[in-house]
């Protein structure tokens, strides 16, 4: 059954992927990404979270997938603490989807995966099969290994991408690593792209040469949109909803929200939501407040995690919007922080609360809108 197009209200889309036409630029990331799968090399990709990895990664199976031979899988790990959920995860995403007749996918499945057991089901309002799966404690190796032989028997070439991969890394079996690396390096008709928020965790996995997937795999950092091409991307969307914006206002926003791309773009979806003729600084100012005042409480609750040296630390890193040398004497000395000990014991205590990120080397707030709040309210 063909689904029908969505069409959003507004086309700076916030949630999920729609299609190209509502997607901006990434397009020599694209590229590059689908040059290496059709040549066989995994990719490793990271950035900060809200940074467009996932929608990165549907755009390229989007475009992949315009060629009849290519299935494509998108599985997010990140709720997963076992190898076993994640087993499940993999095998509700491909179960049935890589056979071309009903009768080809049931016998195909059934005889595929003994381990597995699936249980087909019948779609009351399509009367297509689906398949229901548990995988029980300490048979996920196995059914992992009938998964990955489904794929590779299949005429269609498989791609699979793994979301917040590191996520792994805090599985309870530390095997897990080295088990998947085995399966993974027989595969010729299979190729993946491992992506994830957590960049040091993600890329000491495949740098490290003590780890199994030691150089296994292509590493690439996403950036930031390009400024230009994200200028050209909103105003012509404005410029169809009867609205203007010029490139002085939106060089403000971009760099008021450090060019981040979720947060420029919910700035956007509410500059756009108002349906003003003339964007302008002013404009975005007051919209930008609003945003900031209804997350309020939000904001107020993060601070209440957090000791006052913490939050002393917090509203500093805003001010500065990004700083390296987090422990150099000019830094300490303008915000009044102490010994460079405490504030290096404050940040790795704000990290593992995932309110500060270490993006290439820089700490910022990871919360933009956060941090505009702490800077504008004094903390």
């Amino acid at each position: 059954m063909n689904k029908k197009k969505r069409i959003p209200l507004n086309p700076f889309v916030l949630t999920g992927y729609v299609s190209p036409d509502y997607f901006c630029d990434r397009q020599k990331e694209t590229d590059k990404i689908i040059s290496a799968l059709l040549n066989g090399i995994n990719i490793t990709l990271t950035s900060p979270r809200r940074m467009g990895k996932t929608g990165l990664i549907h755009h390229v199976f989007h475009n992949m997938q315009e060629n009849n031979d290519v299935k494509c899988f998108y599985v997010d790990i990140y709720q997963t603490d076992s190898l076993e959920l994640l087993v499940k995860k993999l095998a509700d995403a491909i179960l049935g989807t890589l056979d071309s007749t009903e009768d080809k996918i049931v016998k195909n499945v059934i005889s595929f995966f003994k381990m597995l057991r699936p249980v087909v089901t019948i779609d009351p309002m399509t009367g297509e099969p689906g398949f229901k799966v548990d995988v029980e404690r300490g048979q996920g190796e196995y059914s992992l290994s009938e998964i990955f032989a489904y794929m590779e028997q299949s005429d269609y070439r498989c791609f699979v991408a793994f979301d917040e991969f590191q996520t792994i890394d805090r599985y309870v079996d530390k095997n897990i690593e080295a088990l998947l690396r085995s399966h993974i390096q027989r595969l010729t008709n299979v190729n993946f792209i491992f992506s994830g928020s957590q960049r040091h965790v993600l890329e000491n996995m495949f740098v490290s040469a003590s780890r199994p997937f030691y150089q296994s795999t292509q590493i690439m950092p996403l950036g930031t949109i390009d400024k230009n091409a994200y200028y050209q991307f909103s105003s012509e969307k404005m410029r169809k909803n009867g609205q203007t914006i010029d490139g002085e206002s939106f060089d403000y926003l971009y760099s008021k929200l450090s060019s981040h791309t979720w947060y420029v773009h919910t700035l956007l979806n509410r500059l756009y939501e108002t349906g003003l003729k003339t964007i302008d600084k002013s404009v975005v100012d007051e919209i930008l407040s609003d945003i900031l005042l209804e997350n309020e409480g939000t904001f107020q609750t993060f601070l209440r995690l957090v000791t006052p040296i913490q939050a002393r630390v917090l509203y500093a890193i805003a001010s500065e919007v990004s700083i390296k040398e987090i422990q150099g004497k000019t830094f300490l000395t303008k915000y009044q922080l102490g010994a460079a000990s405490t504030v290096k014991t404050a940040v790795k205590s704000l990290m593992e609360k995932e309110l500060l990120i270490d993006n290439n080397g820089e700490y910022q707030i990871y919360d933009r809108f956060f941090g505009l709040w702490l800077v504008e309210n004094g903390y």
